[in-house]
């Protein structure tokens, strides 16, 4: 059954729904929104796509994130967010929608283009997480949550988005017949194209810039996912095992148990 929201409408305190999502009613216009603080006035506002079932809890996001400067829209259903999706700068992503599984909604989008997604959902064991981070979402938000947390989410994934040049001339890091491309963000392995969700081309770019660095798991929450107070729990080792398995060999990435990962070579 589908969680309520707490109505972010309200201009007083009302008692929190059971089992919301939005957990914190947001006040009128505030003199310094969050929204404002963290991304400069000149750039345009960014462009949210709210996938979500629930059409109570869908109106509650959009009018909060407006009412902070983003531009946002909703979609009911599965299908719809794969016909809308590149119109967006980023995604909230509901798994549980009337039509289609979330997961295979996500792998669609990061099969068609790189943008980025948040998985929001009451799937919270283990288990799911690890799923939502394999299908290519970029983060991973369990109901209920604060609103605060959801927006500086959001701001941490575009960061990381934001951070890489988009000139195809930069420098490629050459490791013997891998190859990888961080203009273009292409991977290649003796001329074949590996295709690699955002995490993964992070995590392994980082790891191949520096060869000779063993890098901590904190480390790595910090320079891939731009989260500092997350355990990084199998995050990590997800889309270490995924990136072996697509460059068909363990020796890439290098394990040192209790210290960190560096890279390797076949």
């Amino acid at each position: 059954m589908k969680r309520q929201f707490t109505d972010l409408r309200e201009p007083r305190p009302a008692k929190r729904p059971q089992g919301g999502s939005c957990t914190e009613a947001l006040p009128g216009p505030a003199p310094a929104p969050v929204a404002e603080a963290v991304r400069p006035a000149e750039r345009e506002p960014l462009s949210v796509l709210v996938v979500e079932g629930d059409e109570r809890a869908a109106e509650c996001l959009v009018v909060g994130l407006r009412r902070h400067g983003y531009q946002a829209q909703s979609v009911g259903t599965g299908a719809k967010a794969l016909r809308v999706h590149p119109h967006a700068d980023l995604v909230l992503l509901d798994l549980d929608l009337p039509d289609l599984d979330g997961l295979e909604v996500c792998r669609s989008i990061r099969a068609a283009c790189d943008t980025p997604v948040i998985a929001v959902t009451a799937r919270d064991t283990e288990l799911d997480r690890v799923l939502g981070l394999q299908a290519g979402s970029d983060d991973y938000m369990i109901k209920p949550y604060g609103f605060r947390e959801l927006m500086a989410r959001m701001e941490a994934v575009m960061r990381r988005v934001r951070s890489h040049p988009s000139s195809a001339e930069e420098q490629v890091v050459e490791h013997g017949p891998l190859r990888i491309y961080a203009g273009i963000r292409e991977i290649r392995l003796d001329g074949q194209l590996i295709t690699a969700t955002r995490k993964e081309f992070d995590l392994l770019h980082l790891l191949a810039s520096r060869p000779e660095h063993v890098f901590s798991r904190k480390e790595l929450m910090v320079q891939v996912w731009d989260d500092a107070w997350s355990r990084s729990g199998r995050t990590i080792d997800t889309h270490v095992s995924n990136l072996r398995s697509k460059l068909g060999s363990c020796s890439w990435i290098v394990t040192l148990r209790g210290v960190g990962f560096r890279f390797g070579h076949p």
